[in-house]
């Protein structure tokens, strides 16, 4: 780091202190005093007072409703962070168990968090499931269907000319015979990629109806609400290198990565700040350390891995 050039960790901590200090005794006119002089230190510090008070101003409401706890405990860093994950509208989803025991009921198969799991099919077709991932399946004499319900699954499917092996996730649907493929869903973001074999990948992109043929090495990521499609080619080994515990990521969207991760990192993990969620990544990560595949993820988007509990990590600029 160049000489004169603040550390931005140590400016966000700085100013959350502050906040908490002012929180705590809003009527102080030294703290005032304090936080006039720290801001007009230079444009930095100032940056990082504007992007604090921002969240705090967000969770103000949160922290007023915790008011009677504040008393006897004081503005904590917890609180601070826990009332900015509130407000950006994570904390309902804490509490949305509906979702989860639909999942449940759909799914002929379901894995939980860090478990991968092998499974054989009655045509003796075999499907890989990741973490916290869930399937249906749907067999019958004309077709072979398979819903992915949630999270990521790698398929080596059986030869069986009169019945297609398909699987279903979202808009799109991917159809195969005698090929190994695996088809993601990560923060609304699809993924599609080619062991071996071809496939056909067809949905329905804003109206539009697009159908794209997949061979070996081949790899596709998309948005069903977004027109562009991006395409790559992979080494073999790559495609569904989740399998190894390794995540390959080429220009790829930080929360579709987060999600990712976060099939095998305990806890929620919510990114609070949408223009980092929306950063491009590149580089081959170790979910053997999800903690530290998330920081790795995180630091080239100019973001903070906040770990509240071991129930909830945040993910904010620094």
């Amino acid at each position: 780091m160049s000489a004169g050039k603040p550390d931005q960790n140590i400016l966000l901590d700085e100013a959350i202190d502050l906040v908490i200090r002012l929180q705590n005794d809003p009527d102080n006119s030294v703290i005032i005093e304090m936080i006039h002089v720290w801001r007009a230190r230079s444009a930095m510090h100032e940056k990082i007072w504007l992007r604090v008070e921002k969240i705090h101003g967000a969770s103000g409401k949160i922290l007023n409703f915790q008011r009677r706890v504040e008393r006897r405990e004081g503005l904590t860093r917890r609180h601070f962070l826990l009332g900015a994950f509130i407000a950006a509208g994570g904390g309902a989803a804490l509490y949305s168990f509906v979702p989860e025991l639909l999942l449940n009921q759909r799914a002929d198969y379901r894995t939980v968090k860090g478990e991968i799991r092998k499974i054989e099919l009655e045509d003796r077709s075999l499907v890989t499931l990741g973490p916290d991932s869930a399937i249906a399946v749907d067999y019958d004499d004309k077709q072979r269907a398979i819903q992915l319900l949630a999270g990521m699954a790698y398929f080596e499917v059986a030869k069986d000319r009169n019945r297609p092996f398909t699987v279903y996730s979202a808009s799109a649907q991917v159809t195969a015979l005698g090929t190994a493929f695996e088809v993601s869903h990560d923060a609304g973001f699809m993924t599609v990629g080619v062991d071996h074999g071809v496939v056909e990948m067809q949905s329905s992109i804003r109206n539009a109806n697009i159908r794209e043929i997949l061979h070996q090495g081949q790899w596709l990521v998309f948005e069903p609400s977004q027109p562009s499609i991006e395409r790559s080619d992979r080494v073999s080994g790559q495609v569904a290198s989740w399998r190894d515990h390794s995540l390959v990521a080429e220009k790829e969207t930080l929360s579709s990565l987060v999600a990712r991760i976060g099939r095998w990192h305990q806890g929620r993990i919510v990114v609070v700040d949408p223009y980092i969620g929306e950063k491009r990544i590149s580089g081959i990560f170790d979910l053997q350390n999800p903690h530290g595949a998330l920081e790795a993820v995180v630091k080239p988007a100019g973001g903070k891995v906040y770990q509240l509990t071991s129930a909830l990590t945040i993910i904010s600029p620094i």
